[in-house]
């Protein structure tokens, strides 16, 4: 990008909040962040959530309704194609944007990414990548897929984790991830017969900082920087423990205000609180990249508030100025020119 500004196209209509907070986040990362903003969605609302922020107005781009979260996505979008999501994608694949951020149904975004900018070469599944905390100060661990696919084969799983270390390495700064799959005891003999396959075939590739099986307790252990799974698993993962991290917010809220040490005790602990908040709150988070499509595409949680979506434009900030699809398509195509590797069984 060099010093172009990044210009990310935000599905406005798309999230249990729209278009007000995903305006707000919007207008908070243009100002913070330096990027410019393609607010897409219906001119009337966007306009007037604008107004309600006292901002100047970015530019808007007209789209026609929104998938609804009841709608099956392929057949919906489909049926609208110009919904905001199919209208967002569309300024990525015509190069008017550089990326696509959504809160909306994650499907269908997805599904949106998939028709409008295809898949990358090589790559015959694309994962949602979501960071989540450790108990290491400043150490992340990337887990994929947190929900893209729940049936999966031990070739996606391998390019999954190819995907994740280049993510992990040139976007959260981990010089040498190391990868793990996500499985049910350390044994290379334990789980089912995809996790047994894919660990053979994540330990055969040499392009991937494979150390082993990571088990449920390792997930914010800090022994991995990268963790694959199929989506099904890392789905119920992900709203597993952003439902931990909530239950850990309140208890303290609860707990630390008790009697008047507690509250003279809450009053000095405020930097503390604050810091504990952006360890562990999936707000802080911004969402999950969607790795493997022709794009860079975020997609974040449809309860998303305005701190969450300046935090997912952050994320797609970030994914564009260290190249991430670059890289992974630069991987691939080298992959192209070596011999095939025959999948076990």
């Amino acid at each position: 990008m060099g010093s172009t500004r990044a210009r990310i196209a935000i599905d406005a209509m798309g999230g249990d909040h729209a278009p007000a907070e995903i305006v707000a986040g919007a207008l908070r990362a243009q100002e913070e962040l330096g990027v410019e903003v393609l607010l897409v969605g219906s001119p009337q609302q966007i306009e007037a959530s604008v107004q309600q922020r006292h901002s100047p107005l970015p530019e808007i781009v007209p789209a026609e309704g929104t998938v609804e979260m009841h709608e099956e996505p392929l057949s919906a979008l489909k049926r609208k194609p110009k919904a905001s999501i199919n209208v967002a994608m569309d300024l990525v694949k015509q190069g008017k944007a550089d990326a696509v951020v959504s809160a909306g149904h994650s499907g269908a975004a997805m599904a949106a990414a998939l028709l409008r900018l295809g898949r990358l070469p090589g790559i015959d599944r694309p994962a949602i990548g979501a960071v989540l905390p450790t108990i290491v100060p400043d150490k992340q661990v990337l887990i994929l897929d947190v929900g893209a696919n729940v049936d999966c084969r031990p070739k996606f799983l391998e390019q999954f984790a190819a995907m994740g270390t280049i993510y992990s390495k040139y976007v959260l700064g981990v010089a040498e991830p190391k990868v793990g799959l996500l499985n049910i005891g350390e044994e290379p003999s334990k789980g089912n017969d995809l996790a047994v396959r894919t660990h053979q075939m994540l330990q055969d590739n040499p392009h991937i900082p494979f150390v082993g099986n990571a088990e449920g307790r390792d997930v914010l252990s800090a022994k991995f920087d990268v963790i694959v799974c199929d989506g099904f698993v890392g789905n119920v993962l992900l709203k597993f423990a952003e439902a931990v991290g909530e239950v850990v917010l309140q208890v303290l809220k609860d707990e630390l205000v008790r009697g008047v040490n507690g509250k003279i005790g809450v009053a000095m602990l405020q930097p503390n609180l604050k810091r504990i908040k952006q360890r562990i709150d999936h707000v802080e988070h911004g969402g999950g990249l969607l790795l493997g499509v022709g794009g860079v595409c975020i997609i974040s949680h449809g309860a998303s508030q305005a701190p969450t979506i300046c935090n997912a434009i952050r994320l797609a900030k970030e994914a564009i100025d260290n190249q991430v699809l670059e890289r992974i398509q630069s991987q691939y195509q080298k992959k192209e020119q070596q011999p095939a590797v025959t999948e076990p069984g």
